[in-house]
C-alpha cells in the first residue's frame, strides 16, 4: 500500500475529529452536570432514567391533584365549623324561646335574630373557593347552589361529587353537594317524628322520643289518641289498639319500639300522630322556627302550638348538627387520606430522583481528569500534524 501525504493528512483530520467530539462531548458534561445528553450516548441507562422520569411525573400529578383536593376539602371542613356554630347559637334562641317567660315582644326579637343566621346559613351553603366555585354545588360548580323561598331554599345544584385521583387507583371525593348536606336531613329524632294535630285544644307538649327495645322502632305509623284528659289509647295504621292506658304528665308512652313523652293536659280528642322520619331542608326547619316565633304566642290557648313547633324545630336542628358532624367526619377522613397518600408520594419521589441521579449524575472528578487528558492530547495532536505539514524531502538534500 502506497502512503502518501494526502492519506497521512485524512488520517490526522479524522483522528483529530474524534478527540474534538470527544472532548466537546466531555465539556458539554461538564457543563450539564450530566453523564449523558442524548439516549444514543448510553441507550440503556436513557431508556430507564425515561421511565423513571414518567413516574416521577406521574407521582407529581398525583401530589398536584392531592394539593387541589386538601385546599377544597379545607375550604369545605371550615365552612361546615361555621355552619355547625350557626346552628347552636339557633338552637340556644329556640330553647330561649321555650323557656316559658318570653313575651312577645320578645319572640318577634328571637325571630329577628333567628333570620339573620338564616342569612348566615344561607352565605356558607353558597360558600366558593379561590377560583370562584361554588363548593357545594355538585358537578355545577358555577351555579349558586342555593336561594331563599318562603318555604325555606332551593337547591340548583346537583348530586354530584367530584373524584379527584391521588394515587394509582386511588381517589378521593373533594367535596358533598348541599343536597346531602343542607337537605337530607332526617326529621324528629332521627328515627320517627311526632307531630300534633293541628286542631288540639290541651296544653299537651311534645318532650323526649326515642327508640327502645331491642329490634328497635319498626317504621310503622301510629296515633295517639287521648280519650279522655287521663286516658289515651295508641292505634295502628289500621286502626287497631296497640296499646292504651291512664295517662301522667310526663311518664313515658311505650310502644311497637317507640317511646314518647308529653307532657301538660291534653283535652279529649287531641291526638298526636308518629310516622317514620323523613328528609327536610334545614332552611324549611328555619324557616318553620321563624314562622313560629313571629306568630307569638297569640294567647294562653297558642303557647303549646308555640311550644310544639319549637320543640320540633330542637329536634330538627339537633338532626342537623348531627348530619353536619358525620359530613365533617368524612371531610377529615378524607384530609387525612390525603396526608398520609402525600407523604407515601414525597418518599416515593426522593427515591426515583435519586435513582434517576446515580444513572444520569456526572462524577466530576472523573470528568475534569478526562477533559485535562483530552485537551492535553488534541494540543499534542495539532501540534504534531502542524510540524509533519512542513516535511518535505528538499529539506534532506
Amino acid at each position: 500500500m502506497r502512503v502518501t501525504q494526502s492519506l497521512n493528512q485524512t488520517q490526522f483530520l479524522s483522528a483529530l475529529d474524534t478527540l474534538e467530539s470527544n472532548l466537546s462531548q466531555t465539556q458539554n458534561q461538564v457543563s450539564s452536570g450530566l453523564s449523558f445528553t442524548s439516549p444514543s450516548q448510553n441507550p440503556i441507562a436513557a431508556g430507564t432514567v425515561n421511565n423513571y422520569d414518567q413516574a416521577l411525573a406521574q407521582s407529581m400529578q398525583y401530589t398536584a391533584n392531592g394539593n387541589s383536593a386538601q385546599t377544597s376539602l379545607q375550604t369545605e371542613d371550615t365552612a361546615l365549623s361555621q355552619l355547625q356554630s350557626q346552628l347552636q347559637s339557633l338552637r340556644s334562641l329556640a330553647l330561649e324561646a321555650n323557656s316559658g317567660t318570653q313575651t312577645g315582644e320578645d319572640l318577634t326579637a328571637i325571630a329577628a335574630q333567628a333570620t339573620q343566621i338564616q342569612n348566615s346559613l344561607l352565605s356558607l351553603a353558597n360558600t366558593q373557593d379561590g377560583n370562584g366555585q361554588y363548593i357545594f354545588s355538585g358537578f355545577a360548580t358555577q351555579t349558586q347552589p342555593f336561594s331563599l323561598t318562603a318555604a325555606g331554599a332551593s337547591y340548583a345544584g346537583d348530586q354530584g361529587q367530584r373524584q379527584i385521583q391521588i394515587a394509582a387507583g386511588q381517589t378521593v371525593a373533594a367535596g358533598d353537594n348541599g343536597d346531602v348536606v343542607f337537605n337530607q336531613i332526617k326529621t324528629g329524632n332521627g328515627a320517627f317524628t311526632v307531630t300534633p294535630n293541628a286542631a288540639n285544644t290541651g296544653s299537651t307538649v311534645l318532650g323526649a322520643t326515642t327508640v327502645t327495645g331491642s329490634a328497635g322502632y319498626g317504621g310503622g305509623t301510629y296515633s295517639i289518641n287521648f280519650t279522655a284528659p287521663n286516658a289515651y289509647q295508641v292505634l295502628d295504621s289500621n286502626n287497631n289498639v296497640v296499646t292504651s292506658g291512664a295517662y301522667t304528665s310526663g311518664q313515658a308512652i311505650s310502644f311497637g319500639g317507640a317511646q314518647v313523652t308529653l307532657t301538660g293536659q291534653p283535652a279529649t280528642g287531641d291526638s298526636f300522630s308518629v310516622a317514620p322520619s323523613g328528609n327536610q331542608s334545614l332552611f324549611t326547619t328555619v324557616q318553620n322556627l321563624i314562622n313560629a316565633l313571629q306568630t307569638g304566642t297569640g294567647g294562653p290557648a297558642a303557647v303549646p302550638k308555640l311550644n310544639n313547633a319549637v320543640a320540633a324545630a330542637l329536634n330538627n336542628i339537633d338532626q342537623a348538627i348531627s348530619q353536619t358532624s358525620t359530613v365533617q367526619a368524612g371531610v377529615g377522613g378524607r384530609l387525612n387520606t390525603i396526608t398520609t397518600q402525600q407523604s407515601v408520594a414525597t418518599s416515593q419521589q426522593t427515591q426515583l430522583q435519586k435513582s434517576i441521579s446515580s444513572l444520569q449524575s456526572l462524577d466530576y472528578a472523573s470528568a475534569i481528569t478526562s477533559l485535562d487528558s483530552q485537551n492535553t492530547t488534541l494540543s499534542a495532536a495539532m501540534q504534531a500534524y502542524t510540524l509533519t505539514q512542513g516535511l518535505t524531502l528538499f529539506k534532506y538534500i
